[in-house]
């Protein structure tokens, strides 16, 4: 009954998203107007989570070109030319593939969106940065594409998986959570989409709100938190840092370095948050999945 339910719902709202009409105006996270004079037709996207979502709202057959790092799903990205990345893009290769859209970042840091821009292409610049981001860019890529429909239903299916997992751990205690982006060290605060998730499975991170989504930590806030699982090393590695050997997650076993195919979902805040939460879930509440 529930699930004929949910299908009878996504339907209704796949049913109310219409076709997009152009020309198109849109601001980027940059404060850019973009305007989209008719449905592109060629695209190339510069950020992994942006051709994950494409090809999953069925826009992937717009693509031209991706960039270096866009390996997901194989069967899509083994296809298409390579680009080069954010830092370091192949301009020539992608202005010889005219296309008539490029999704890039808001990155202050590698300005490629000004880059491309200068070079006369239409670009947007942005991406996801909190778990509600997340949502609002597969819509934004949805519109942009005239595949409305098909972000809506991508929407509904992934909010349902998440909400199912989050259920899964809804009573079990908070876990305090050391999540390692880099080993600068570099982590993530509780309102960023990994912070997020890191909740939603049932962990708590042990970064302050107040120092921001994506933080470069002093080693010394971690060794005082001294957290109960870890996410994102090695136990050697974690062993050999100064002051850690005795923290909670280091003599409890509970320091977890992800898959490649786990870290991939849980770097890119687009299609595989369910996949994402899933794997956090195992490492923050593994008895859950008993």
């Amino acid at each position: 009954m529930r699930r004929s339910l949910l299908a009878l719902t996504a339907a209704a709202l796949a049913s109310q998203a219409a076709a997009t009409r152009y020309p198109l105006t849109v601001t980027d996270d940059l404060g850019r107007t973009v305007t989209l004079r008719a449905e592109p037709r060629r695209i190339i996207t510069m950020l992994p989570s942006h051709t994950e979502t494409l090809i999953a709202i069925g826009a992937g057959d717009k693509l031209v070109a991706v960039d270096r790092y866009s390996t997901y799903p194989k069967t899509a990205t083994d296809k298409l030319p390579k680009v080069g990345s954010a830092f370091t893009p192949n301009l020539e290769a992608i202005l010889a593939l005219k296309p008539d859209l490029v999704l890039a970042d808001e990155s202050a840091g590698s300005r490629l969106t000004e880059k491309l821009a200068a070079a006369g292409l239409t670009v947007y610049g942005g991406s996801a940065q909190t778990y509600n981001e997340v949502f609002e860019k597969i819509a934004v890529l949805g519109k942009l594409t005239n595949r409305e429909v098909g972000a809506t239903r991508l929407v509904t299916s992934m909010r349902t998986e998440l909400n199912a997992l989050q259920q899964s751990v809804l009573r079990l205690p908070k876990v305090s959570t050391y999540y390692e982006i880099d080993p600068s060290p570099y982590s993530v605060g509780p309102n960023s989409f990994i912070g997020t998730l890191i909740t939603k499975a049932g962990g708590a991170t042990i970064v302050p709100a107040r120092l921001g989504d994506f933080p470069k930590l002093d080693p010394e806030l971690i060794v005082k938190s001294n957290p109960q699982v870890m996410i994102g090393l090695s136990a050697a590695d974690a062993r050999t840092r100064p002051g850690w050997a005795g923290l909670r997650a280091v003599t409890a076993g509970r320091v977890y370095q992800p898959a490649q195919e786990e870290e991939d979902a849980l770097s890119r805040p687009g299609p595989r948050l369910p996949d994402a939460l899933r794997a956090l879930i195992r490492f923050i509440h593994p008895e859950a999945g008993k």
